[in-house]
């Protein structure tokens, strides 16, 4: 007994000498550059950040984005089209080491993913022709006896019919196309639309290109990316940083959403 018990103390003392192995981290930075290739997940059902072009081909703001960063990287770019429902999913399982896909930031999503800084505008506000008197309008006071075409129940009508000035007529369309409709035939110099809208009526409508005069609502799009990946995270903000003082996401917005960059962005 005392040879068992003396024999079960020298297991114990080995064993409390072994150093506790810590739990191995996966540096998916350095996964990529040892690889040579970063997967980039991308929309393909929402113009003008992807959609398929007509090679069936994927393009858009943020296929651009995508190969900005591999570029820069100095890897190729994988790329692989994704919905928005199946977007996050393929980040969480490594299926894709980074999101790009018109991403939005909310509490819950933050919850599971990290988000770079931002780096496309995406925002609802009230757009207008280049008529002198319109282009005055900067602000929500300024629509103080003014007409503004909104689409009924969308985000743009519900924020005016709370801040906009009591003198001020939205008048409501029942669907976006009707919406739409109205300002290129000119029964509304003034509509309240997304961002997107505004760049899709300026490409095929280029007599009454909407111009922006100020935002309603804004919610900018983020690489999305797994948490706990500090070295990926940091170089992604520089890449996007360098892209912003270097113009290139000005080229970008130019290119896709038919507007410049917002003040502020």
């Amino acid at each position: 007994m005392t040879r068992m018990k003396s024999l079960a103390i020298t297991a114990a003392l080995l064993l409390a000498a072994i150093p506790l192995a810590k739990p191995s981290h996966a540096d998916a930075l350095a996964d990529i550059m040892k690889a040579g290739v970063i997967k980039v997940a991308v929309p393909q059902d929402f113009a003008p950040f992807g959609s398929a072009g007509p090679d069936l081909k994927p393009l858009g703001y943020d296929i651009d984005m995508a190969n900005l960063i591999g570029k820069d990287l100095g890897v190729r770019v994988e790329i692989i089209a994704v919905t928005s429902a199946n977007r996050i999913p393929y980040l969480q399982t490594r299926k894709a080491d980074l999101v790009i896909s018109s991403l939005g930031k909310n509490p819950d999503r933050e919850k599971v993913i990290d988000f770079s800084a931002a780096y496309a505008p995406f925002f609802s506000g009230v757009y207008g022709t280049k008529d002198s008197k319109i282009a005055k309008i900067a602000k929500i006071e300024d629509l103080a006896g003014q007409t503004v075409g909104a689409t009924r129940g969308s985000i743009e009508e519900q924020e005016l019919s709370k801040t906009a000035p009591s003198s001020a007529t939205i008048k409501r369309y029942e669907d976006n196309n009707a919406t739409i409709a109205a300002f290129i035939a000119g029964q509304v110099d003034l509509i309240a639309t997304g961002n997107t809208v505004a760049a899709a009526i300026a490409e095929k409508n280029s007599g009454r290109a909407p111009t922006l005069r100020f935002v309603i609502k804004d919610s900018p799009c983020y690489v999305g990316l797994n948490k706990e990946e500090p070295a990926l995270l940091a170089k992604v903000n520089d890449i996007i940083a360098k892209a912003k003082s270097g113009g290139e996401l000005e080229k970008l917005s130019q290119k896709w959403l038919k507007a410049s960059l917002p003040q502020g962005f």
